[in-house]
């Protein structure tokens, strides 16, 4: 099973070329994907740099025949008050994150995560997107599988280390689900069965420094679960990742480039990593994208 995870920046290139075609182009190229992970979509921000259209959840639908888009909103904003009259209603302006795959959805899940208040610092309301994987055609191990993608705040520290707290917490949820499933109400209703994989993927942009303190904290002993475990270094023991922001894009990332792109796994899925590699070559997003490859 491969996954591609990738803040694409709203398909934005280290030029300031929008270009989400080329987005998946890329994602393509670095793997034939049964899972593709991104952050920074958007609907309703044509006022961003470089002017993304108006649904790019639909684009990547349309980009991705065969594949199931599925999307989280974060930021979700009124119309733009500078869009030009008598083209319809403006759509709202949101900003999250999506989940493409080919393989056979069983659940699915939007998190909002913690937003506690810091004067200090501009921030953005965060979203986890969870999708629960049924894997058994793509691995050899079979089974299901909970993928989950997110972006943690980029400004403030404090509101980084409540949203690691809470994404350590919803797999601590889903562990207790898996133990002690409830039964469904019925075959029809909304009351499904709760039982839920303990194995479980979260990737993205954590805007945190390799090393740092929600870096660190991410990968605490976790009570009731396995813990988390960095797929990269877990393959590359003892060594420090590759920088995956700013590697091409200096003037967003004036201050250097820095690893804050990360693809934690649980610790029962450390033995069938086979892959885990960031990609330094493509300039098509100010963040570099990371392949993982899972027996």
């Amino acid at each position: 099973m491969k996954l591609v995870s990738w803040n694409v920046q709203w398909g934005r290139d280290a030029s300031g070329v929008v270009d989400l075609a080329r987005t998946v182009r890329e994602a393509r190229r670095l793997a034939d994907f049964d899972i593709l992970c991104l952050q920074e979509i958007t609907r309703g921000f044509r006022a961003l740099p470089g002017g993304p259209g108006n649904d790019q959840f639909a684009e990547l639908a349309a980009l991705l025949p065969g594949f199931t888009v599925i999307e989280a909103i974060g930021a979700d904003l009124g119309a733009d008050p500078a869009a030009a009259p008598g083209t319809g209603p403006a759509p709202r302006r949101q900003f999250g994150n999506a989940i493409a795959t080919r393989l056979p959805i069983a659940q699915v899940f939007r998190h909002l995560l913690p937003w506690p208040a810091d004067p200090a610092a501009p921030s953005m309301q965060r979203v986890a997107l969870e999708a629960v994987l049924d894997v058994s055609g793509a691995t050899s191990s079979g089974g299901a599988l909970r993928v989950l993608v997110t972006h943690l705040e980029f400004y403030s520290e404090r509101q980084r280390l409540a949203q690691v707290d809470a994404l350590r917490q919803l797999q601590q949820d889903a562990a207790a689900h898996a133990a002690h499933p409830a039964p469904a109400e019925n075959t029809a209703g909304p009351f499904a069965g709760t039982a839920r994989p303990v194995s479980a993927i979260i990737c993205g942009d954590f805007n945190s420094a390799f090393g740092s303190a929600a870096y660190t904290r991410m990968l605490e002993p976790l009570a009731g679960s396995p813990a988390f475990v960095d797929a990269w270094t877990a393959l590359h023991p003892g060594a420090t990742p590759p920088p995956t922001a700013g590697v091409f894009d200096t003037v967003q990332w004036s201050d250097g480039p820095l690893a804050c792109d990360f693809v934690f796994v649980t610790e029962d899925l450390r033995g069938r990593l086979k892959y885990c590699e960031i990609d330094g070559a493509t300039e098509a997003s100010d963040h570099q994208p990371i392949v993982l490859e899972l027996d």
